[in-house]
């Protein structure tokens, strides 16, 4: 039967580990600590590996890694009045656990009244931008407006605003379809007057091509005209020398001229043997003596 001084340092052993197993703690790497006493925070562990504390004091863990809040999508009325659904998100993480644990309590608080603060942010930086800014380079710059107007607030709650981003933002049914028809209707009336301002284009260079036209033809026909004259009255000129010269030939020549005009043509005239047109025809040769 064992001792009982045995038992008695058996049950001090087993005391002194248990106690001793409450005064231990560890912290992960992806950890930080909150040692409380009572519900009161004593003190914050940010370092990594074994640490000690009174058998009375317990202690709550905090994430050390980057943490994401999504909060729900949103609609949201820009400045030119158009509706869209916005889906945003943003990191952090935890820097201070004493302010974290007295302001949110916990993460799930944190994330509720977190993200009702970054939705009511960009409903604001967004409701004065125009939808084309979002589609736009500038979407950037409101991004960080938006992060630099929250900064601050998560430092109020012992957190470190990483990033913000809008993940996607799409029109509703409704509005996208309303875009549509604008958009439609508004290439339909520019196909419109691209079209009439085509025409009109065109009437003018059909105008002015017709002006030169007729200013060309009637330059050439006075051209033709003039030269028509000039060759006439050098015609007339030689054949006024060449009357002077013999008259008789001159006729005869004339009469020729005339034979050719009225005979070239194909056409069937009936006309007296002994007419004037055929005078030449009529002389007879002079009679040879034999």
């Amino acid at each position: 039967m064992a001792s009982p001084k045995l038992i008695a340092a058996g049950v001090v052993v087993v005391i002194a580990a248990v106690v001793g197993s409450m005064c231990v703690f560890t912290v992960r790497q992806d950890q930080q600590a909150l040692v409380l006493q009572f519900g009161n925070p004593v003190h914050a562990v940010s370092e990594p590996g074994l640490h000690f504390k009174l058998p009375i004091q317990n202690v709550e863990y905090y994430e050390r890694r980057i943490l994401e809040l999504d909060p729900p999508v949103q609609q949201v009325l820009l400045s030119d009045q158009k509706r869209v659904n916005v889906d945003s998100f943003a990191r952090w993480k935890i820097v201070d656990p004493l302010t974290f644990r007295q302001r949110a309590t916990n993460t799930t608080n944190f994330v509720q009244l977190f993200g009702q603060r970054l939705n009511s942010v960009i409903r604001g930086e967004l409701a004065q931008a125009p939808l084309v800014t979002l589609l736009s380079d500038n979407r950037a710059q409101i991004m960080e407006k938006i992060q630099a107007s929250l900064v601050e607030p998560a430092k109020e709650f012992g957190v470190q605003l990483i990033d913000v981003r809008i993940g996607r933002t799409d029109l509703p049914q409704e509005t996208s379809q309303a875009v549509y028809n604008r958009m439609r209707s508004s290439r339909i009336a520019e196909a419109a007057q691209l079209r009439a301002e085509g025409e009109e284009l065109k009437a003018k260079i059909q105008a002015e091509a017709d002006r030169e036209r007729i200013g060309i033809l009637a330059e050439a026909s006075r051209q033709a005209e003039v030269l028509s004259g000039e060759g006439d009255a050098e015609r007339n000129i030689v054949l006024g020398k060449a009357y002077g010269q013999d008259a008789e030939f001159f006729e005869f020549y004339r009469s020729l001229e005339s034979y050719k005009s009225a005979l070239s043509n194909g056409s069937t005239m009936v006309l007296s043997p002994d007419s004037e047109f055929f005078q030449y025809f009529n002389k007879s040769a002079p009679q040879t003596s034999r």
